[in-house]
């Protein structure tokens, strides 16, 4: 039996201890929790450290550790702040992304320790086609991407609420292969500059 994430757990569409309705979807934090959940799967598949602290002050969604192999520096980490996207816009080499000022100031710059990143998790506007389900496979879509702008300024003085236009190449598809390159040496060494 195939079905979408709206279809439940049951033959009937029903959700169990629900009294037989269906359950309710796309409450105001489950766009954003299914972008995280996205990501957090990535993350696993690529064999990667995800932790997440317990309270979100400093616009730091996920810590990605790496599992160094010998030899090598141990254990690099990177920070990353995730949003999720369902009415995406752009061109075919970029997307142009309204993030608030005060998520933007968490992400330019170099005064981190650690790498940080924005992952852009684009979504379908209808929940329903976010999560396809069978005995063979889960597919979840559509795609994420990710940016570095530690080789831009924070923008100070704006407003934190107002937003400003990134651009997120297209090209920077999040891939398994995508996300252990952003462990490279080429992003720390930005930091030290």
């Amino acid at each position: 039996m195939t079905g979408t994430i709206d279809q439940g757990f049951q033959a009937d569409g029903s959700m169990p201890g629900n009294a037989g309705r269906p359950m309710t979807l796309g409450d105001s934090g489950h766009q954003g929790d299914f972008g995280e959940t996205f990501i957090r799967a990535l993350a696993a598949a690529a064999n990667l450290d995800a932790l997440r602290a317990d309270r979100d002050r400093v616009g730091v969604d996920w810590t990605l550790r790496y599992p160094a192999v010998a030899g090598r520096r141990g254990f690099p980490l990177i920070d990353v702040q995730v949003k999720s996207w369902s009415d995406p816009r752009g061109n075919e080499i970029s997307w142009r992304y309204p993030l608030e000022v005060k998520n933007y100031n968490w992400l330019a710059g170099t005064d981190y320790l650690v790498p940080r990143f924005l992952f852009l998790v684009v979504v379908p506007r209808t929940v329903a086609d976010w999560a396809d389900i069978s005995v063979e496979r889960l597919i979840l879509r559509h795609a994420a991407y990710w940016a570095c702008f530690h080789d831009v300024l924070p923008l100070p003085g704006r407003k934190r609420s107002s937003t400003y236009t990134v651009r997120v190449p297209r090209e920077n598809l999040l891939d398994i292969r995508a996300l252990h390159g952003l462990f490279g040496d080429e992003f720390r060494e930005m930091l030290t500059r």
